[in-house]
């Protein structure tokens, strides 16, 4: 998402709006719908696999790169057209919240594709060594949880602390490669060998040239 600015938002001038009174069945719909719309992404994302722009298009998509958010916005959908003004008291009023940041959305949905598919894989035992598959399964929470804060941070203008939440999300993916826990002897995860990464301390890529 290159263009996008998170100042172009409209700021919301709740002062003349009263008081939002919302029932724990208001809150439920709302949150419903913030899922949809981070299952919207992911099939946009999924759907994208061989886009040399993937990112980009799917903010497209989703209505991103026009400076404002449509969270209903479907592919190849004309934008509607915008409301007739109305007083203050005949508009129901919708609250933001961090999940309608698109920042948010993106992190949230692109995290639930990487742990669907590693649940996939790590499922079975005989293809990864359950240590690593725990070690893995940990490090993609706690790289959600500081991307999450990133973009929390994100939200509330604090871009230094972003980058380095950011920077710890990143460097939670390669938490389980570093580290010492794992038994030196692994049988490797990935059947026939050849043409990837070698797996560290697996003694059968190491005697078979897997990745090299």
């Amino acid at each position: 998402m290159s263009d996008f600015d998170p100042e172009s938002f409209p700021e919301y001038d709740w002062d003349g709006c009263g008081d939002l009174v919302w029932n724990e069945f208001d809150w439920e719909r709302y949150l419903r719908e913030q899922d949809d719309t981070l299952h919207r992404y992911l099939g946009y994302y999924e759907s994208l696999k061989d886009h040399p722009e993937r990112i980009d298009e799917v903010a497209h998509l989703m209505g991103w790169d026009t400076g404002q958010w449509n969270p209903d916005a479907e592919a190849g959908a004309p934008p509607k057209a915008e409301p007739t003004p109305a007083s203050p008291q005949s508009t129901p009023i919708e609250p933001y919240t961090l999940h309608k940041n698109p920042v948010f959305v993106a992190t949230k949905a692109i995290y639930l594709s990487l742990k669907r598919s590693w649940e996939r894989l790590a499922i079975d035992p005989a293809r990864v060594p359950q240590p690593l598959a725990l070690a893995v399964q940990t490090s993609l929470y706690r790289g959600e949880e500081h991307a999450v804060l990133g973009a929390q941070a994100l939200d509330l203008g604090d871009y230094a602390m972003a980058i380095s939440l950011f920077k710890r999300a990143l460097d939670e993916l390669n938490a389980p490669s570093r580290s010492q826990a794992l038994p030196p002897q692994l049988p490797c995860a990935r059947f026939p060998h050849g043409g990837m990464t070698r797996f560290p301390g697996c003694l059968t890529c190491a005697k078979s040239g897997c990745g090299s």
